[in-house]
């Protein structure tokens, strides 16, 4: 067998990849890269504002021309590094050596020495990853996150009226509306938004273990605590003034955690949603062209929600694994995140995918009110809750002396089919008062819905 050309691994490189694309901006090895160039820039801007070590300001073209460095950052700059780490088997030091090349095509060789001036490996690295990270959530996965809590709230309010037939334990019970059901992950799923929006994204510059040795050797008299968070916060980012080499990767195991549980949300939801298409509930909309079985042509399958649950699986996985793993580093430093973290991107690929499916899945399927209205006619016996409640409240208020209301219920109701006629004709023979009776005669399972339809409001 000859061997196949060379192929991706992971299918969201492959089969996938136009769902995630827009991830790679970010969280890429291009995408970090990029970032690095960008620390590294504006740490030079930083020392040369402040005239450090004899330098002079640099004015607003040189400032430009090295900010182009990132703005233009491209294919030639991806392959130019991958040549420079080919020699010297370190990634930052590569970007490194791609600056002091830049910086001599510009006639900035007098200041090339300040490039990664007292700053170790990890300096420049959690500054990208907070940068990468932060720009990935904002830009790429909020959206699409909110795009998904849009298309259910616009769910939740077609459907806000449409009883149906609650089940507790897999059982018929006290009917709901569908409307306020998914009213409940839009709840959710809002409160993690607000959580994960509001994520701290930390950052570090202070040298080999966190205390500006380097730094004070070189230049006692400067105050490089406030030099570097004033430069950290300059990048949109916290600072975090006490670390060892590492910043302490707190703040994303805070962000992996929310995410992980947003997608364990989700799960939740597309499997109660995959519950109703197999019930009925739901009917999916036929799209032109696809085939749900290779052999059954009537069947149109769930996938959308199928494939949504094993990536959001996927995405939990990686994702509580980054949240468990980072915040620990022997000492002052190992390198058990080096690789850990450059599958950020794949956690977070993976939800995106899940999201994509989501979004798609809301799409495809309609109510069959039907359906929703012959389940509930043929599940009387869920009234049994309400008689007995009534039964209780007339009992309390002197109308009745029916004892234990529950058991006489029980008694009538549980593990038995039965109809309107016969709760009509047990109620009619009940010992409480005509107000009350005449409740109870007329109540329907669609009917018995309380508030539910009135609580979607609680979203506005």
């Amino acid at each position: 067998m000859s061997p196949l050309p060379p192929q991706v691994i992971s299918p969201l490189d492959g089969r996938y990849r136009a769902a995630v694309t827009e991830l790679g901006e970010y969280l890429s090895e291009a995408g970090l890269n990029r970032a690095r160039v960008q620390v590294e820039v504006e740490w030079l801007i930083v020392l040369t504002d402040r005239s450090l070590f004899g330098s002079t300001p640099l004015d607003a073209a040189q400032k430009a021309a090295l900010r182009a460095l990132v703005t233009d950052f491209g294919q030639a700059e991806i392959d130019e590094l991958a040549e420079l780490e080919a020699t010297t088997r370190h990634d930052v030091k590569a970007v490194e050596y791609l600056v002091r090349r830049r910086l001599a095509a510009l006639g900035l060789d007098s200041i090339a020495e300040l490039t990664h001036f007292a700053a170790t490996s990890e300096d420049i690295n959690n500054l990208s990853y907070a940068l990468t990270v932060s720009a990935a959530v904002r830009e790429v996965w909020l959206p699409k996150f909110q795009s998904v809590i849009d298309a259910l709230r616009a769910r939740t309010e077609e459907f806000r009226a449409d009883a149906m037939l609650a089940r507790t334990h897999g059982q018929p019970a006290t009917p709901t509306t569908m409307g306020k059901e998914l009213a409940v992950f839009v709840y959710r799923l809002e409160r993690i938004q607000k959580q994960i929006a509001g994520n701290d994204y930390l950052g570090k510059f202070s040298g080999a273990t966190g205390t500006f040795a380097a730094h004070v050797v070189a230049e006692p008299s400067a105050d490089w605590p406030t030099i570097s968070r004033e430069f950290v916060e300059g990048l949109g980012l916290g600072w975090n003034p006490l670390t060892t080499q590492i910043e302490s990767h707190d703040w994303q195991a805070e962000l992996y955690s929310r995410v992980s549980h947003a997608n364990r949300v989700l799960h939740n939801l597309a499997t109660d949603i995959w519950t109703y298409i197999s019930m009925g509930y739901f009917r999916q909309i036929p799209q032109a062209g696809a085939t749900g079985s290779s052999t059954m042509p009537h069947k149109i399958n769930p996938i959308r929600f199928e494939n949504a649950e094993a990536n959001l699986e996927l995405s939990s996985a990686i994702l509580d694994s980054l949240a468990a793993t980072l915040v620990t580093s022997r000492l002052q430093r190992d390198l058990t995140d080096s690789t850990t973290q450059r599958n950020i991107g794949v956690g977070f690929g993976h939800s995106v995918l899940a999201l994509d499916n989501i979004l798609r899945g809301l799409g495809e399927i309609d109510i069959d009110r039907v359906m929703l209205a012959d389940d509930l006619d043929t599940n009387w016996e869920i009234l049994g809750e309400a008689i007995q409640t009534v039964i209780r409240a007339e009992v309390t208020a002197g109308r009745s002396s029916i004892a234990d209301p529950y058991a006489l219920l029980k008694e009538l109701t549980r593990g038995k089919r039965i109809g309107q006629a016969d709760l009509v004709a047990f109620v009619s023979e009940l010992e409480i008062g005509d107000d009350a009776k005449q409740r109870l005669l007329a109540l329907t399972p669609a009917g018995y819905v309380g508030l539910a339809d009135s609580l979607v409001d609680n979203l506005k």
